[in-house]
C-alpha cells in the first residue's frame, strides 16, 4: 500500500468520498432549514456555546476569519446572527443567535440522527469511527505544523 498511486488505496480519498456522501444526506435535511452545511456548522458552535468571538468561532470550526466572515455575513442577512463590536476590545467581534437563530435549534434537533438512519450504523459504531477521525485530525495537524 505504501507508495501506490491507486486512487481507491488513498486514505485522502477514501475521507474525500465518504465526507461528500455524509454532505450529501445531510443537504436535504439543511435545504429544509434553509441552511448550508458550513452555516449548519456555525449555527451548531453558536448553539452550543452562545455569544462568542468570531476568532474563538473561527478556532472551534478550524477555519480561518476569511472564510468564517462571508459566512456570518449570510447568516446575518437571513436573520440569524448578529455581530457587534466588543465594548471590551473594539477589535474584537462579538457573534450571538437572534430569537430566530434560536429557534431554528429545535426545527435542526433532528439533523444530527438522520446520518445514524440513513447509514444504519449505530452508536458506539459512530463514537468509534468519530474518535478515530479526530485522531487522524490531531496526527495530520501536527505533521501539517512540522512543515510550515
Amino acid at each position: 500500500m505504501d507508495g501506490s498511486l491507486l486512487l481507491d488505496d488513498q486514505l485522502c480519498f477514501a475521507l474525500y468520498a465518504a465526507q461528500r456522501a455524509v454532505t450529501a444526506v445531510y443537504r436535504p435535511l439543511l435545504d429544509d432549514l434553509g441552511l448550508t452545511y458550513p452555516q449548519y456548522l456555525v449555527l451548531l458552535v453558536l448553539w452550543e456555546r452562545g455569544e462568542t468571538t468570531v476568532k474563538e468561532l473561527a478556532a472551534a470550526l478550524r477555519l480561518d476569519y476569511g472564510t468564517v466572515s462571508p459566512l456570518l455575513k449570510r447568516l446575518q442577512a437571513a436573520g440569524l446572527v448578529r455581530r457587534e463590536r466588543s465594548a471590551r476590545d473594539e477589535r474584537s467581534v462579538l457573534v450571538a443567535l437572534t430569537a430566530r437563530g434560536e429557534e431554528l435549534r429545535e426545527r435542526a434537533a433532528g439533523v444530527p440522527g438522520a446520518l445514524l438512519t440513513a447509514t444504519g450504523l449505530d452508536g458506539p459504531e459512530i463514537v468509534q469511527l468519530r474518535e478515530e477521525l479526530w485522531r487522524l485530525a490531531e496526527k495530520a495537524e501536527v505533521a501539517a505544523d512540522r512543515t510550515r
